[in-house]
């Protein structure tokens, strides 16, 4: 934790509005983005900032500034070929819709057909199988010394279950991971992209490698599995090459980022709030809101973008069609209007759904109840196993103002006496 007198916090503090764009990469690589939020929440909740690498972009970092655009598809469009739902927008060869990249009704229509892998009852089945790996996972881990956590727990936990939603060979499974990397990635030092043809050469070994799934299983009854369930339904079996990517890539970013860096962010959080680590081994039944409150606090996807389709006013500003327009989740998730001690990481809170990291309205994360599935039983299998696991060192952030996570962890789970 920083202390408030950090000289970033009070440069964040004291630069004229006009100068602050919270979007530099430096400023979640070091954990300092959220001072700069602070700042705007209370001086300028829609704040038009200037980027260098992104232009002019409206910046939205209150709660219900938010949901307002969120929940209003008519006026703040997703659409992949207005710009999608990022800032760094993508050269014409990369655009690459999918079902995020759409307004209604073809959303719609291409959510419905993944949304079954992730309904209560697929859930159910699938829990026995994240306990499986969870417990394997963590019964591999050496006690008594460091270790990295991110690609021995967060990783390979995620990974592997993606792997068993689209049913993609198990020991190749950490193309996935790389795969998910270069799709969240830019050349400005976003992740490992070291340039535009690097990425998008990447991502065409992850169609050609899908493309063989499709054809495998299009070929073949229908199976409860994401490609199986996209090559047979009506609004998506005839999609062409560049869609059918876009949705993959989709569910291999929705499936492994929310839920690797909640993994990390959580035990992060745990130890920076040793209070409520001991309240959570003293009553472990405190898993349950302890997930939201993980993924609330952690905000694993610091933005989405959209853009105005037609003139609108928003936080009395006045927004122009074709504006480029942020919300701020992880902005969001500190507004201490909407949430009480939004600062502090608060492990049995009343309402601790109350948060943003899903997004609302048409667009609300498709996944977010195996996210808390997977979550959740993990803790409770640590629970189990080791009273404690330390942070031993700084934590490795990811240089990006989108996936909002961690390239490093060293911990220590102590040794029993």
């Amino acid at each position: 934790m920083h202390t408030p007198s950090h000289p970033e916090r009070d440069k964040a503090m004291s630069l004229p509005l006009e100068q602050i764009d919270p979007s530099k990469g430096y400023l979640f690589e070091h954990d300092y983005v959220g001072w700069y939020f602070e700042r705007l929440r209370r001086d300028d909740p829609v704040h038009l900032a200037h980027s260098k690498r992104y232009g002019a972009y409206w910046s939205v970092t209150k709660y219900k500034d938010i949901l307002a655009v969120d929940t209003d598809h008519a006026t703040y469009s997703s659409d992949a070929h207005l710009g999608g739902i990022s800032l760094a927008e993508r050269p014409a060869p990369e655009v690459f819709p999918s079902f995020i990249t759409m307004d209604p009704p073809r959303h719609d229509e291409q959510r419905k057909t993944v949304s079954p892998i992730v309904a209560p009852a697929n859930l159910a089945l699938l829990e026995g199988t994240i306990r499986e790996r969870a417990a394997r996972i963590l019964d591999g881990l050496p006690v008594g010394e460091t270790f990295d956590w991110v690609p021995r727990v967060s990783i390979e936990l995620t990974t592997q279950m993606l792997a068993t939603l689209f049913d993609f060979p198990f020991e190749q499974r950490r193309l996935l991971t790389w795969w998910s990397d270069m799709a969240t990635g830019d050349p400005d030092g976003n992740g490992p992209v070291t340039s535009w043809e690097q990425r998008l050469a990447e991502l065409g070994k992850c169609q050609d490698f899908f493309t063989r799934l499709w054809n495998e299983r299009v070929n073949a009854p229908p199976r409860n599995d994401l490609i199986s369930m996209l090559a047979h339904a009506p609004a998506t079996r005839h999609m062409g090459p560049e869609e059918y990517l876009g949705n993959i890539i989709l569910l291999i970013v929705g499936g492994n980022d929310t839920t690797r860096n909640s993994i990390s962010g959580g035990l992060l959080a745990l130890n920076q709030f040793p209070d409520e680590y001991d309240k959570l081994r003293a009553k472990p039944s405190l898993v349950e809101t302890m997930v939201p409150e993980i993924i609330r606090w952690q905000t694993p996807l610091a933005h989405m973008r959209r853009t105005a389709l037609h003139d609108a006013t928003l936080g009395g500003k006045h927004i122009r069609k074709g504006d480029k327009v942020v919300m701020w989740y992880l902005s969001g998730n500190r507004d201490a209007e909407a949430i009480d001690e939004a600062d502090r990481f608060i492990i049995d809170r009343a309402r601790p759904r109350q948060h943003m990291a899903f997004g609302f309205g048409i667009h609300r994360c498709v996944g977010n109840r195996l996210a808390e599935l997977q979550l959740k039983i993990l803790w409770e299998e640590i629970l189990g196993r080791f009273p404690h696991i330390e942070v031993v060192g700084e934590p490795k952030r990811t240089r990006s103002n989108f996936v909002h996570g961690f390239t490093s962890l060293p911990v220590r789970i102590p040794a029993r006496h």
